[in-house]
């Protein structure tokens, strides 16, 4: 793709900045504390070594969409590119966007590194900088749910999905491994104001937040396996230094408190693990959901 041609794509999807829009000062100032907030706590760590070892559940999530090489997909909160760079490598035109600026640096440098043509963007979720109806598929992977206003995500999620094109997301269930480990981070510390993410995890709650604005629905929990070659104590450092939110709840917590949650998410991990021989494999629940655009 030559410079006229990307320019004129880019000229094309961005209603903002070609490369940064993300309009803090514009958010309401009942929700830009919570905003602020989050935005720190995905800056945290480095969620690019996490999602490296769950590259194949989302590899897997991707070829079940179909999606067609030399089509328009967007990722909405990529962390370090997941979808978007695989689409990519698949032929298809890939654009991502997150909160969080050391992620989306992160995800420039893996195209980069790959050779591969996928876009990134630090923005915000409820307020993406595109045009109406510009993507043929618009994914989250795990992503939105942390959205702190879901019926305004999920409208954006639609706003910028062509008509017929598909809308689709892979939730964390409540029930599942996941949403036990962030019901253990909350009771530790929590976000006030915060709405429960795990309810992207629940049927009825998608087709609320959805309503009118796709023309079917459809579900299917499938299990998503958490693989990593070094025992459960080992794992939960892992996630104490690189997942954000597991980073920032140990990091709010005196000497007493960060022996507890390590103790405890010890447990957690332990009592799950299905491997042996100081590796850990744990089965973790989500929701794919998968709609089509009215």
């Amino acid at each position: 793709m030559d410079l006229e041609q990307e320019t004129l794509i880019e000229e094309i999807l961005s209603k903002g900045s070609p490369r940064r829009y993300l309009a803090g000062d514009a958010w309401p100032p009942e929700i830009a504390p919570l905003k602020s907030r989050l935005k720190r706590i995905w800056n945290s760590g480095d969620y690019d070594r996490i999602a490296r070892f769950m590259e194949a559940g989302a590899e897997r999530f991707y070829r079940r969409l179909a999606v067609v090489p030399g089509s328009r997909l967007l990722d909405v909160a990529c962390g370090s590119g997941q979808i978007a760079l695989i689409a990519a490598r698949h032929g298809v035109d890939a654009t991502g966007i997150d909160l969080a600026e050391n992620l989306v640096e992160r995800a420039w440098e893996r195209a980069r590194v790959e050779g591969l043509s996928a876009r990134f963007y630090e923005a915000d979720a409820e307020d993406l900088p595109f045009a109406n109806a510009v993507f043929d598929t618009v994914v989250s992977l795990g992503g939105i749910m942390f959205a702190p206003r879901p019926e305004v995500a999920a409208g954006e999620l639609a706003r910028v999905c062509r008509q017929g094109g598909t809308i689709a997301m892979a939730n964390w269930t409540s029930q599942g491994f996941v949403g036990q480990m962030f019901r253990l981070l909350s009771g530790f510390t929590a976000l006030s104001g915060m709405p429960d993410p795990l309810r992207w995890g629940d049927e009825a709650t998608v087709r609320q937040r959805f309503g009118a604005g796709v023309s079917s629905l459809e579900f299917v929990r499938r299990n998503n396996v958490l693989d990593f070659p070094f025992p459960p104590g080992e794992v939960v450092r892992f996630f104490r230094l690189y997942h954000g939110p597991t980073n920032r709840a140990f990091a709010s917590l005196n000497r007493a408190g960060r022996v507890r949650l390590q103790e405890a998410m010890e447990d957690l991990w332990s009592t799950h693990n299905r491997a042996n021989g100081g590796f850990t494999k744990v089965d973790a629940e989500w929701l794919e959901v998968v709609a089509k655009r009215t």
